[in-house]
């Protein structure tokens, strides 16, 4: 192996590496402290809490054919970015990035769980790589603007059935588009996702991304569906917070904490997302089958709950192998509390 000088003498003195990190760390400041960078990241915060695009003026232009704004936004910060490492190419640049040698991404800005990313795409990459089988949905919306290179794509738009959209097949619509300079999307990223299937040498785009929370309306699940038939193939919790608490709740049933049943059968007809408050009924009658099964007839009384149904299935299903838990169910006016309690654990 062979070693630079260079970096050989970082190992008897860093000075110099950490000198550069300082000029570039400098210099992203400057930079995000010019009008235009600091009106995005001001708007941006206001984006993540919910506020429509459209009252976020440096955000929208960005994403507005024929509007210069995105192509100054990257230039600005490239230009930033690349004057001190030209100057010094031991500095890192101080913002996450990550490359798989296909598609490389820079985050630009972000707030809370909303995302500016410039993303760049090999096209010789792309071609190496297998053809898609299968297609993911996310709870969340896209903005997207194509700042240099081409490509050929798709939109491939998700029809559910009736029932659960988390549980149904699905209709994949497939709609080809010719990707070039300027243009602009927008997607619904819970039923409308873009295929890429040929990208003309390098492929840049600046992305803004806001994934849908439970606070702000969003409970669906991540939908992957075969492409060829739109069979649903996985679903999985649709925020990192929701796989924590499925995590936790998980955890509190294999510790056999009984303690924790209240809680779980609140979880169970609370607010949270289907997925997350049937894993906490189905825990919650491990632990303690009184409280759960007080829960699960409550749940199974509820008209407008899309667990209902399972719920009563799982109700009659219990109900005929142990007649004697008919005892234990509720009157309709001495439904448990759903306000959500602390957990002993």
């Amino acid at each position: 192996m062979q070693l630079r000088a260079e970096i050989a003498a970082l190992r008897r003195d860093d000075t110099p590496q950490r000198r550069a990190q300082a000029a570039l760390m400098v210099a992203m400041d400057r930079w995000r402290a010019e009008p235009q960078p600091a009106a995005v990241h001001t708007e941006l915060e206001a984006f993540e809490q919910g506020a429509d695009i459209a009252q976020c003026p440096a955000l929208a232009a960005l994403f507005t054919p024929g509007n210069p704004a995105g192509q100054s936004l990257v230039a600005g910060l490239v230009a930033a970015m690349i004057g001190e490492l030209s100057a010094d190419p031991l500095g890192h640049v101080p913002m996450r990035h990550s490359t798989d040698g296909t598609t490389s991404t820079l985050l630009v800005a972000k707030a809370g769980l909303a995302t500016l990313t410039l993303v760049a795409i090999d096209g010789v990459g792309l071609a190496r790589a297998p053809a898609p089988v299968a297609i993911s949905y996310a709870p969340g919306e896209a903005w997207e603007q194509v700042l240099a290179g081409g490509a050929r794509a798709e939109m491939v738009t998700c029809h559910t059935g009736a029932g659960p959209v988390e549980k149904a097949d699905a209709r994949l619509e497939r709609e080809p588009l010719t990707l070039r300079a300027g243009i602009c999307l927008a997607r619904d990223c819970r039923r409308e996702a873009l295929l890429l299937h040929g990208v003309e040498g390098r492929l840049v785009t600046l992305r803004l991304h806001r994934p849908h929370t439970p606070q702000h309306g969003g409970n669906d699940p991540v939908r992957e569906y075969a492409l060829d038939s739109g069979k649903l193939l996985h679903r999985a919790a649709g925020t990192p917070a929701e796989s924590r608490y499925e995590l936790m709740i998980s955890l509190l049933g294999r510790m056999g904490r009984a303690d924790a049943a209240p809680l779980l059968a609140s979880m169970a007809l609370g607010p949270d997302s289907p997925g997350l408050r049937w894993q906490a009924m189905c825990e919650c009658l491990g632990l303690d089958t009184a409280t759960g099964f007080r829960a699960l007839s409550s749940l199974s009384r509820r008209a407008d709950d899309p667990l209902a149904t399972p719920a009563a299935a799982l109700r009659a299903q219990l109900l005929e192998s142990w007649p004697q838990l008919a005892v234990l169910e509720p009157e309709p006016e001495t439904e448990p509390e759903t306000e959500k309690t602390a957990c002993p654990a």
